[in-house]
């Protein structure tokens, strides 16, 4: 088991510190900026990340088994960064005083999460022909 997850650390280290950034800024003090009165903002943030997190997941999950994803390899990677955008919603729930937990946070990661397969499959579909 250790080793396994060591291996996946190893083959995927941009997704490794982007879930570790995802974690920090999800959970620490945000501080006052301008951009906080621009309508959504936050909901756009949650868009880019998980968006950025899943296609970076699909790219170095591709690189690295060198094989078309499969729609049950495909849901797993759509449904691990979602399961862990609800974990940290309720982490800012239940164990922080200074956030809130928020569907609306958890719906907008998911479609960036969705975002991010759609654009990984289409740019992975584009390499394999073009080899």
């Amino acid at each position: 088991m250790t080793h396994e997850l060591t291996k996946w650390i190893k083959s995927h280290p941009i997704t490794v510190i982007l879930i570790l950034v995802i974690w920090y800024l999800s959970l620490f003090t945000p501080p006052k900026i301008e951009l906080a009165n621009v309508r959504f903002i936050d909901k756009w943030a949650h868009l880019l990340m998980y968006g950025s997190l899943v296609f970076v997941l699909w790219m170095e999950d591709w690189r690295t088994r060198k094989a078309s994803t499969s729609v049950t390899r495909a849901l797993a990677l759509y449904i691990g960064p979602v399961a862990m955008s609800g974990l940290i919603e309720l982490a800012q729930a239940y164990c922080t005083t200074n956030r809130s937990g928020d569907w609306l946070d958890l719906a907008a990661n998911a479609i960036g999460a969705l975002s991010g397969i759609v654009f990984g499959g289409m740019l992975t579909r584009k390499m394999r022909k073009k080899a």
